[in-house]
């Protein structure tokens, strides 16, 4: 695939961009999508550089969520902040990336975010539930790069 703009129609884009205000509604965390042709880094490190980039990291309890895809190489990441990694065990994130995995090798690239988005948001409500007066850190969309 030579465009991301080509990955997720717009009606797809909206779908994922439903299902993380859901996943944020009953949290103080925070998701958000990244979308690229190809990294020529190790896509985890690239991930963080995103992640950075996006200023995920600056969010008040660490609890900021990326999943990052490169559309041309067809890696993902899913990488946490700090406050996310320190309580849910790498098993949550190994499953969440098989279910994302099993949706993508089938071309169902908008069920699999759907999917690792809401697994997200519910670690996301266990542990860092929204308490009144939570602001919503940062913006819910797809960013592309």
């Amino acid at each position: 695939m030579s465009n991301i703009e080509d990955f997720l129609t717009a009606f797809e884009e909206e779908e994922i961009i439903s299902a993380i205000r859901k996943a944020e509604s009953s949290t103080s965390g925070e998701i958000r999508i990244h979308i690229e042709h190809s990294t020529k880094l190790d896509p985890t490190e690239r991930a963080m550089e995103v992640f950075h980039f996006l200023k995920m990291d600056n969010t008040k309890l660490q609890n900021g969520v990326l999943i990052y895809v490169a559309v041309d190489t067809r890696v993902f990441v899913i990488y946490g902040d700090k406050g996310i990694n320190d309580v849910v065990s790498q098993s949550f994130w190994d499953s969440t990336k098989d279910v994302m995995q099993s949706h993508f090798k089938a071309n169902r690239f908008k069920q699999g975010l759907i999917e690792g988005v809401l697994k997200a948001g519910q670690q996301l409500e266990e542990h860092f539930p929204w308490i009144h007066g939570d602001t919503n850190e940062l913006p819910n969309e797809i960013s592309k790069g």
